[in-house]
Formats: C-alpha cells, structure tokens, sequence
C-alpha cells in the first residue's frame, strides 16, 4: 500500500524541477505529499538563496547544486535518485499544486500495460481556459503524440529505457521525451476526467484584427530556445511526417508574427527566436541566450 492508502497501488515519486522557487512550491510538495510516497525537488537556482533546501525532511529530497543545468539535465538527475522501490514518477512545475483526485486517477490509466504515460488536461486558473482545444476534449482518455511535463505519470521502466534530451535545456523536452517513448512502443493518453491547474508564465490577451490571441511574453533568451528546440525536433523527430513537420512550423511562424504583433521588445526577441532556429538546425548554442547562471553540455 502506498501513501495514498490505495491497497495494491503503485509506489508514486512525485519530482519538482525548482528555479528561484517562492511560497508556491512549498504549498505544492505538501500537497504531492497527500498522494505520494516521497517527493524529489531538485534545485536549478544557481549560487545560494534559494528556499528549496528548507523543504528537505523525512519524504523529501532536495538536491541544490547551485546551478541552471536545464529542465533535462535537472530531470534525469532526479530519476537516478529515485527510490529502488518507486514504480512510477509524477513530474511537477514548482507551481503546481495538486488535486487530490490527479494520482489515483492517473495511476488507474497505467493499469493498462501498454500506457507508458498518463496524463491529466492541464487548466489556466489566471485565464480559466484549457491548454488544448475544444476539439481535443472528450470525457474520457485519449491517446495523443505529447504532453507537457508537469503532471505526467511515466512508468519507472519508461524512464530506465528513455532519458530526457539535455540539448534541448528548456522548452520542448517534454515533446521530445514523448514522441522518445512513442517510437519505444507504449501508449501516451490524455484523461480529460482530470483537470491540473498550471498557469502559462507571463501571459496576456491581446485582441488584433478581430482575433483574440493568448500571447506569453518571455524573455529573448527563452524565445531563442523555443526557436533552436523546434529546429531540433524537426532534425531528429519529425524526419519523414509531413504532418508534424508542417505543425511545428505552422507554430514557429505564429510565434514569429505575435512577436512581431505583441512583444514591447521586439527589436531583440524576434532576432533571438530566429538565431534559435538556425542554431538548432546547426546543432550549436548560442552562450549570449543561456539565463544567468545556466551551464549548457556544449558551451
């Protein structure tokens, strides 16, 4: 029996990737608590004055290094923590507090053998929408290509047979790892019974042309990953699927045009976001548009 009570159910690790953590993420270890055996945060705030280690306690592992390794790097350390008796790992944002009906349902879906990933529908509190489209919704669960990384329940053997891509730093490592742990052979499904409160960092509405459009406003060092990592997927994953292909760049030619519609400082961010691109297809880093404090493998 685990420490949800459920007899019979699985050992769930919940990990919690930190950076500059605030009130947030102590709230949402206490809460991974109520339906997990133990809880791993590992600590990408670089130098000292982070909160993290103030967590660590009887269930808790903190692992502070002082460093901005990335979302990858930060993720595969903590599954070489893993307890040997943890049969399955929930990843989490620092701000994602969880509801408890999330674990049990979701381990429910790995009843099946198949189903190397479980995931719930992740809900915009601040704006009171959901991530995906109506069209995507049922009330059920739904097999799909990817999903993002905070609320996913991966198998322990998924995770000793797929590593998280460290290249890739920051955005698109959960996409990346999904379609990894497709080609592998298990399933990835959505259950749209279970909703996860995740906020999209910095976003705002902006209406133009009659069109409402969700636009989040993130650094030049950000928006230069999403452009590199795009070009990544595109090199290593979407070689010979025309339809993921075109959907990649249908989404990098939106994000270049709301830069260029939405964002005060364009002037740096859209040159950010196209050398991304090309670096990606290149298969270098820019060290200009790594955050401070951030170590990259090839820099």
């Amino acid at each position: 029996m685990d420490e949800s009570g459920e007899p019979g159910a699985p050992r769930v690790v919940a990990v919690f990737t930190a950076y500059h953590p605030d009130h947030r993420l102590a709230a949402a270890v206490e809460s991974a608590l109520l339906s997990c055996s133990s809880v791993i945060v590992v600590d990408n705030t670089p130098g000292g004055g982070s909160t993290a280690p103030e967590l660590a306690g009887p269930r808790v592992t903190v692992l502070a290094h002082g460093r901005n390794v990335g979302l990858g790097a930060a993720l595969n350390l903590a599954v070489r923590e893993l307890p040997s008796d943890a049969e399955a790992v929930l990843f989490l944002d620092q701000d994602s507090e969880l509801p408890p009906e999330i674990v049990p349902g979701l381990v429910a879906d790995l009843a099946d053998p198949a189903v190397g990933i479980a995931a719930p529908s992740p809900w915009d509190p601040r704006h009171q929408r959901y991530y995906c489209s109506d069209a995507r919704r049922n009330d059920s669960v739904s097999d799909e290509e990817a999903v993002i990384t905070s609320g996913m329940l991966v198998r322990r053997e998924v995770l000793e047979k797929v590593p998280f891509d460290e290249d890739m730093f920051i955005d698109w490592v959960d996409v990346a790892f999904c379609l990894a742990v497709k080609r592998a052979g298990w399933r990835i499904v959505i259950d749209w019974r279970l909703r996860l409160p995740h906020e999209i960092g910095a976003c705002e509405v902006h209406t133009r042309f009659g069109r409402t459009v969700h636009y989040s406003h993130y650094p030049a060092w950000r928006l230069y990953w999403i452009g590199r990592n795009v070009s990544i997927l595109h090199r290593g994953h979407f070689a010979g699927r025309p339809r993921a292909l075109a959907s990649s760049l249908v989404f990098l030619a939106e994000r270049l045009t709301n830069t260029l519609l939405f964002e005060p400082k364009r002037r740096t961010h859209v040159p950010a976001l196209l050398r991304g691109f090309r670096d990606g297809f290149s298969g270098r880093v820019s060290p200009r548009y790594l955050p401070p404090g951030a170590e990259h493998p090839k820099v």
